[in-house]
């Protein structure tokens, strides 16, 4: 399509020039022809008068003579013009052609013009324009012939110019009929020329449209000669080096971008038209916190706050960085907007948007903020109530001895509660720091299960609960793992469920043997009250008791530190439970196999 085009249009361009040329040159020759026709008619009509004037200035006698004057003016000597002889004062015609004696409108026509519209160059005496009845331009000329002051004549000549336009009509065509000719037999050569220059320039654009469509390796030829050649080996160069230069950005734009993709901070570039055009995987996952609903623009599905928004516009609109903190009932979010500058940093092409999800930061610190108040609160009130033991025993004010023995055991109770308190939070302190260091080693956990029953069945028959271990899946298999803090980890909850089981409920644990994971699950069960939904998610929180109300005794601190001692492990745990009905707390150790390492 190209190549017919740039041909086409060459040939028409070519052709329109030789048809102006032929154009012009007709015209122009029509012109110049019917000029130099025109002129020498008046010439020859010249001759003629004069010729008739100076014979009649010689024999005036002869201006008598009319038979003989009609006859030399329809005679072959006047080069085919009409003559007229007319006496000047009487305005009398002497003698005259037949042509014009013949017709009295166009005879007449001529002795007005003659006496009123003549046009004097020098000697001549001329009119040319259409006379009556004539369909072309005539020619009027008009000589005095002075015999003496009594007689002067007037001998005037008519000639038509018809012919002599005919003349040249008809050159004129032969002109530009052979001119045409000459301008279509030319149009072979010509097209052979144009083809031998439109096709190294459609090949060379063919190239240039591939390399645009991404084909960075074709190349042009360099084998024309002339422009042509060096047009397509500057070409070749450019390409060569634009592909180069293509190869780098994509390197370092490949670059750049795993760069942001591995920042944890979501980025969003925007143009001065606030229209995205970079952002990293971070930002896909950043907003998730955030319920996104009625959100029907591209904007809003990628950051879905209308303030953020906002604050772009006012960036690019100030050119200031934006900052603030968008705080949700499940979300915190932090962000940056900085506004991005051309070469010259004067005009604002877009700005740049960090993102930050602070939610975690956020319930760090009202857990801190919680764990401090929890602290206080928990040595507050043994501290208190020692306080309200010994102040009295120092001012000598219990004098009985029941009565101070009595006092002694709850300092020592309370004292130990403080001590229990105080160990519970270093231990669980050091797990979470991971300073606590302890073993994990293969161990027979049915021998440990067993001892257990042994030992904690008497006291729960005292608490009128019933308590066993089941085997659910027979023997277990060795295990990976601390026994102590195993055991530990059961002691904590059952002594969770004795606390929440009333008289008349029973404690089980249960275990099973999951050969497809390679784990034994070990499960503590009661008939307990069980434990709200909106408290389940909080129950491994530090400090956390469920139902504070019924003024259960503990630290809230056993499912947390059994929770870090599984987690040093490797190890998960899970609860279920249903209020009213009971709990269930499931733990995982893993079976050795020949490969295991422990240390």
């Amino acid at each position: 399509m190209q190549r017919s085009t740039l041909m086409r249009n060459t040939i028409i361009l070519v052709l329109c020039a030789l048809a102006f040329t032929a154009f012009f040159t007709t015209i122009a020759f029509a012109f110049a022809g019917r000029s130099a026709t025109h002129n020498e008619l008046i010439d020859d009509a010249f001759n003629t008068g004069s010729s008739i004037t100076a014979m009649l200035s010689e024999s005036p006698e002869l201006a008598k003579d009319t038979d003989f004057l009609n006859n030399l003016f329809n005679s072959s000597l006047v080069n085919n013009n009409s003559v007229i002889l007319i006496d000047a004062q009487s305005q009398e015609i002497i003698a005259s052609s037949k042509a014009l004696s013949s017709n009295e409108r166009m005879l007449a026509d001529v002795m007005n013009i003659i006496q009123n519209e003549l046009v004097i160059e020098g000697d001549l005496q001329y009119w040319i324009d259409k006379l009556v009845d004539s369909e072309s331009n005539t020619l009027v000329l008009r000589d005095i012939v002075e015999i003496s002051e009594d007689e002067i004549y007037y001998v005037v000549v008519v000639s038509s110019i018809i012919a002599t336009d005919d003349t040249v009509s008809s050159f004129t065509n032969i002109l530009l009929l052979s001119t045409l000719l000459s301008a279509f037999v030319m149009m072979i050569p010509v097209f052979i020329l144009i083809r031998s220059i439109v096709r190294p320039i459609y090949e060379l654009n063919n190239v240039a449209r591939k390399f645009a469509q991404g084909n960075l390796s074709t190349r042009a030829k360099e084998s024309y000669s002339g422009e042509v050649g060096e047009l397509a080996t500057s070409f070749n160069y450019l390409a060569n080096q634009l592909e180069k230069s293509i190869i780098d950005l994509t390197i370092e734009r490949n670059r750049l971008k795993d760069i942001f993709d591995i920042i944890s901070e979501g980025i969003v570039v925007v143009d001065s038209e606030l229209k995205p055009i970079f952002v990293n995987k971070a930002i896909d996952t950043i907003f998730d916190k955030v319920q996104k609903r009625n959100l029907f623009t591209e904007k809003l599905q990628l950051i879905p706050f209308e303030e953020v928004w906002d604050m772009y516009a006012v960036c690019t609109t100030t050119k200031e960085v934006q900052e603030n903190t968008i705080d949700g009932p499940n979300y915190a979010y932090t962000y940056t907007i900085v506004p991005k500058f051309d070469i010259d940093n004067e005009t604002i092409i877009g700005a740049t948007g960090f993102f930050r999800d602070i939610s975690e930061e956020q319930k760090l610190e009202r857990t801190r903020k919680d764990y401090v108040a929890n602290i206080s609160h928990e040595l507050r009130t043994p501290l208190q109530t020692l306080r309200g033991l010994i102040e009295p025993l120092a001012d000598g004010m219990v004098k009985k001895e029941e009565d101070r023995m009595r006092y002694y055991n709850i300092i020592l109770h309370e004292t130990m509660r403080l001590s229990r308190l105080i160990d519970d939070m270093l231990e669980l302190s050091k797990l979470q720091s991971r300073t606590l260091a302890f073993k994990t080693f293969p161990f027979d956990l049915n021998q440990l299960l067993l001892g257990i029953e042994t030992k904690y069945k008497p006291v729960m028959a005292d608490a009128d609960l019933n308590f066993k271990v089941l085997f659910n899946s027979g023997e277990l298999p060795t295990v990976l793992g601390n026994p102590d803090r195993v055991e530990q980890i059961l002691v904590i909850l059952m002594d969770n469920a004795k606390k929440y089981t009333p008289a008349g409920g029973s404690i089980t644990i249960a275990t099973e043997f999951n050969d497809a994971e390679n784990k034994v699950f070990i499960s503590v069960i009661d008939t307990g009250q069980g434990i709200h939904e909106y408290d389940i998610n909080h129950i491994f929180d530090r400090f956390f008791k469920a139902d504070r109300a019924r003024g259960k005794k503990g630290t809230g601190l056993g499912l947390s530190i059994a929770k870090e001692l599984l987690t040093y492990m490797g190890e998960t745990i899970t609860v279920e439970s249903e209020y009213g009905r009971g709990t269930t707390f499931t733990f995982t150790l893993k079976k050795v196999v020949a490969t295991s390492n422990w240390y």
